[in-house]
């Protein structure tokens, strides 16, 4: 190898170095400087699925995750301002019925009852919401109305399908003045795109 090809090729890996080295720094300013982001669509109204969009919206936001709820169909009764919320043993055959009160021999005991037959008994519907909210309580669960707070102080961005507002013929007024926007699933997808993390439920 001559000279000027020695020099060259030093020169040249000399650059290489410099680049590679260059380039790292960029990427980690990049990542330092990266604001994670998470979409959640929330599809389900009744009280024991309104937890996991709110908890992990609250949590994400205060990690300082920018947030965004696309709540659409039945997620969209979430975001009234008058929370109806109940939970039933139709169609979730992993729902634990436990006894919140009671004596000691049946307190924290399940019922050994199949969903399908607590369905058919009128008013279990009820009965098993006020013993999910009793043992919520007991356990110093925050109500979803509490954690719906704590998400809008956290500044996580609530977002009403029209669509689904359309389709019910439901008034604003009977939502939360907090809600930041009612648009379709056209708006919603480019914010999902961008987004670190998308969830369904």
């Amino acid at each position: 190898m001559n000279t000027v090809t020695s020099i060259a090729a030093t020169e040249t890996d000399e650059f290489n170095h410099r680049f590679d080295q260059r380039f790292a720094e960029k990427m980690a300013e990049q990542e330092a400087n990266h604001t994670p982001s998470m979409t959640i669509i929330a599809t389900k109204g009744t009280l024991d699925m309104a937890y996991p969009p709110f908890i992990l919206a609250s949590t994400a936001a205060a990690l300082g995750w920018d947030v965004s709820i696309f709540f659409t169909f039945y997620g969209l009764s979430l975001l009234k301002q008058e929370l109806d919320l109940k939970v039933t043993p139709l169609g979730n055959p992993a729902m634990p019925m436990k006894m919140p009160q009671g004596p000691a021999w049946i307190r924290g005991k399940a019922l050994p009852v199949p969903t399908s037959v607590m369905s058919l008994v009128p008013g279990f519907e009820g009965l098993a919401t006020q013993m999910m909210k009793k043992t919520m309580d007991q356990k110093g669960i925050a109500p979803i109305s509490e954690l719906r707070g704590m998400s809008i102080e956290a500044e996580v961005k609530l977002i009403a399908c029209q669509m689904t507002v359309d389709l019910f013929d439901y008034n604003k007024s009977e939502f939360i003045p907090e809600i930041e926007e009612w648009v379709g699933a056209a708006s919603f997808l480019p914010r999902a795109l961008n987004a670190d993390v998308n969830l369904f439920m």
